[in-house]
């Protein structure tokens, strides 16, 4: 089934690829968006859904010195957030502030809190743990991942520890497990590593080329989703890797992002991209995984022909190539997506849930 236009828009002055739900604001639906301009000031802009939900409001545009690659909201403050940038060739990652708004649009500069300064080659991605107030801090390179103590009052981030990847495996980014703060899952260019943050060291693996993604399902322990760029979507048991408990079917272009919902159980976005990046599809799906404490068995995979095709709606009306994707945690029916062209775009799924 096409999912229409009928998304409520913004556009940003300049290219785009990072949008972030405001976890933390329990009073709007809001999102934060970066730009990736080369030549030009870059840009943060706060953006929030009308009380009626009918428009997308700029409630602050702020200046940001380098092209944005990565940007995340702090999870218990709404005014905090995390950016990974690039200036030619050289990256940086920092803590930044929202000012005060008191609903003014040319509002203070951000105040910078700390700077990640402890890498040396190109930075991917910063993880916040989504589960709650966590003084901790994850920051991810090519080659290293580090495990960061923040201390916002002090307005400092220290290197708790450092672990390399190993020879051979090259870091893309990863995702922090909401049920265990002591574990991460790590994606490079032939596995998915899983880290013990106590020890500093792997635990598992699930071999697999060209994983671009992962997310932990927020409702369910033990499930993780990952996307790949030839192989799909597919759903993992921890407890058991040799082989996913599902696969989703009907992919087209290559995986590139799959998030799952904050609330609903088994309800996934997954973003494809064609192999050339011209073109772009959202796709909303509805899956089943197996709940409660037995272990699924090689016999209980499903594969796509075992099941009704769970794929619940398409979107792909967009004018240029898609790559930021966020659920609104507030209004968990909502989610936002953003094109390279800087267009935001607010949809809602709450037609689909109540056929559920």
């Amino acid at each position: 089934m096409q999912g229409g236009s009928s998304g409520i828009g913004y556009g940003l002055k300049y290219q785009a690829r990072c949008i972030s739900d405001v976890k933390a604001d329990t009073d709007h639906t809001s999102f934060l968006a970066g730009t990736l301009s080369l030549k030009e000031e870059n840009e943060v802009h706060l953006l929030r859904l009308s009380s009626g939900g009918t428009e997308l409001i700029c409630e602050g545009l702020f200046s940001h010195p380098n092209e944005i690659w990565d940007l995340c909201s702090c999870p218990f403050d709404q005014r905090i957030f995390s950016t990974v940038f690039s200036s030619g060739e050289s990256y940086g990652a920092a803590i930044w502030q929202v000012p005060e708004l008191c609903g003014q649009l040319n509002s203070p500069q951000l105040e910078r809190i700390a700077e990640l300064d402890a890498h040396v080659g190109k930075i991917n991605c910063i993880l916040w743990w989504p589960s709650g107030r966590h003084e901790k801090l994850i920051s991810i390179d090519e080659e290293n991942l580090f495990l960061w103590n923040l201390d916002c009052s002090k307005k400092a981030a220290q290197v708790q520890s450092k672990e390399s990847s190993g020879m051979l495996h090259y870091l893309s980014g990863g995702a922090w497990d909401p049920h265990d703060a002591n574990s991460v899952a790590a994606t490079c260019e032939s596995s998915v590593q899983f880290w013990d943050l106590w020890t500093m060291k792997k635990t598992n693996s699930i071999e697999r080329a060209h994983v671009r993604n992962v997310d932990y399902d927020t409702k369910k322990k033990h499930i993780l989703v990952t996307a790949a760029d030839e192989d799909g979507i597919h759903i993992w048991d921890l407890r058991k890797l040799k082989v996913p408990i599902q696969e989703l079917p009907g992919h087209a272009h290559w995986a590139w992002t799959v998030s799952c919902n904050p609330e609903f159980d088994g309800l996934l976005l997954v973003l494809s991209l064609s192999s050339a990046g011209t073109d772009s599809t959202v796709n909303l799906w509805l899956t089943s995984t197996s709940s409660g404490g037995d272990l699924p068995s090689e016999s209980s995979i499903e594969s796509p022909t075992q099941r009704a095709n769970p794929l619940v709606s398409s979107y792909s009306d967009y004018e240029d190539s898609v790559y930021g994707l966020a659920w609104s945690s507030r209004e968990p029916w909502i989610f936002a997506s953003l094109s390279y062209d800087g267009r935001v775009v607010i949809e809602s799924v709450k037609p689909f849930l109540s056929k559920k």
